[in-house]
């Protein structure tokens, strides 16, 4: 089966150049011509992904080669541009910048190539004018599988300055989508881990979104963006579906631990793991199709200080029988009725920490909740939550460990193997996650850790006890569907 969704791989030479401003400008604009915009993002980032939803109307989605695999970017677009008229892929850092040490692995050309998309390059020409048709020459002759279709001119100061980069970029045969004249940023506030979400800033955020739409509308030869993206080439790949993936999963080779029992553990350098089918838990009982749910219920942490998340992850554990219903660690000061399983992700409980210690009752019902062995998979943020306190405020007190603010900054992405059986995953299981924050927790795994990570050090990290299992490391469900499907039929059996 071949598909062909009209697209972009909107690059740059550097972060900084202004892919963001170009890429929820190009998807609010093209929606504001009535055009179905899937709106996805190179990468691990969750912050990005936020403004293309405002700017689309659609749920943002990562395309990240590295924690899903090569083989699921092709799928996984075309699951989230189901329908659409045209998809706007923002990369990641510079074009070739991807997992350090790993070649191509994960850059938006590495993407590009996988969607047999043309990349637009967005330029910072602030500082150079002639110069600028040998950086484009570079980076569109350094790897010739990728098609660098044009070029979008940045930060311009003048009409003088417009004439002189044209000039340039004609003579290199490379054709000018864009120009964006050198104006006051676009209100996006930053903060210690980037942009600030959408979610904590919702009238600011539609406000900056207005400003990138009018800013590449005035700017920009959309009809001609639109020609260049129809120009991609067809996909060769079926849509990932999550009903699907997961009723192919293979069945279990271990039982489930029982809420109360010890953890077996395998070191990070002990037994060789099995194939990656060891995570995959019982199959869920099937409702009928149209069915609703079964009733059972995982509740997922939003509102401001959760954000982030993958799409995915709801649509497994959905597909897996479970009724999965968000609340606000904020506001609700209890958990959805009949929470059976919690999800917990990551965000910035640091900068909330006083609002989040503030609402006890929900604290002590997350603790009653996973002191009864239910799972509860928290990530990063939900980590934090977990802990006895944040920068010195109570918190859920489900671990026996503190978290603190640092300046330092821990970001990269991680090999790991599971440790311990968990509701998540069977020790000996591989997968690959990312890390990013500015944090610490002490002590940084418990009796039964979570994960083995060998790179940039080799170390234990995270905490399994009864049902949680709780670390820093985000992971994307999509590259192993069996976490859902065990943790929802851990939900059913605690």
């Amino acid at each position: 089966m071949t598909s062909s969704v009209p697209r972009l791989v909107i690059a740059a030479p550097s972060s900084g150049s202004g892919k963001t401003t170009v890429a929820t400008g190009l998807m609010a604009a093209f929606a504001a011509r009535g055009l179905a915009v899937s709106p996805h993002k190179v990468g691990p980032d969750y912050i990005d992904p936020g403004y293309h939803a405002l700017a689309s109307g659609r749920v943002g989605r990562n395309l990240d080669a590295y924690l899903c695999g090569p083989e699921l970017v092709a799928p996984l677009f075309l699951h989230g541009a189901r329908g659409c008229d045209i998809a706007v892929v923002e990369g990641v850092m510079g074009m070739f910048d991807g997992a350090a040490g790993e070649g191509e692995l994960a850059s938006t050309a590495h993407v590009a190539k996988l969607l047999r998309a043309p990349v637009v390059l967005v330029v910072d020409a602030s500082s150079q004018s002639r110069s600028v048709a040998a950086l484009v020459h570079g980076f569109a002759s350094w790897d010739p599988e990728v098609r660098v279709g044009g070029v979008i001119l940045n930060k311009v100061a003048s009409d003088r300055h417009e004439a002189l980069l044209r000039e340039a970029l004609e003579s290199a045969g490379v054709p000018v989508f864009g120009v964006l004249r050198r104006v006051a940023q676009v209100d996006t506030p930053s903060r210690h881990l980037g942009l600030v979400p959408v979610a904590e800033r919702r009238g600011e955020a539609v406000s900056a979104v207005a400003a990138m739409a009018t800013q590449v509308e005035r700017g920009c030869d959309l009809e001609g963006l639109l020609m260049l993206a129809r120009g991609a080439g067809a996909l060769s790949c079926t849509a990932w579906d999550a009903a699907e993936v997961l009723g192919s999963s293979p069945p279990p080779p271990l039982p489930f631990p029982s809420p109360g029992a010890a953890a077996p553990s395998t070191p990070p350098g002990g037994s060789a793991p099995g194939p990656p089918s060891v995570l995959e838990g019982p199959r869920p009982r099937t409702p009928p199709e149209g069915a609703p749910p079964d009733g059972l219920v995982v509740a997922v942490a939003g509102g401001p200080a959760f954000t982030f998340s993958y799409a995915e992850h709801s649509e497994l554990l959905a597909a897996a029988g479970a009724e999965v219903v968000t609340f606000d660690p904020l506001r609700d000061e209890q958990l959805p009725d009949g929470t059976a399983g919690l999800v917990i992700g990551g965000g910035f409980p640091e900068v909330y920490a006083a609002e989040l210690s503030a609402n006890e009752p929900l604290r002590k019902a997350v603790a009653a909740l996973a002191e009864t062995g239910a799972p509860v998979a928290a990530e990063c943020a939900g980590l934090l939550y977990l802990c006895r306190e944040l920068d010195g405020q109570p918190m859920c007190g489900v671990l026996d460990a503190s978290a603190r603010m640092e300046e330092k900054l821990t970001l990269g992405y991680r090999d790991a193997v599971a440790v311990s059986d968990s509701s998540l995953a069977v020790a000996g299981t591989r997968m690959r996650g990312h890390e990013f924050h500015r944090t610490v927790v002490e002590p940084g795994a418990g009796d039964a850790a979570a994960w083995g990570v060998r790179v940039p050090r080799r170390r234990l990290e995270g905490f399994v006890q009864r049902g949680v299992h709780a670390s820093y490391l985000h992971t994307h469900w999509a590259s192993q569907p069996g976490v859902a499907r065990r943790f929802v039929e851990r939900c059913r059996t605690s």
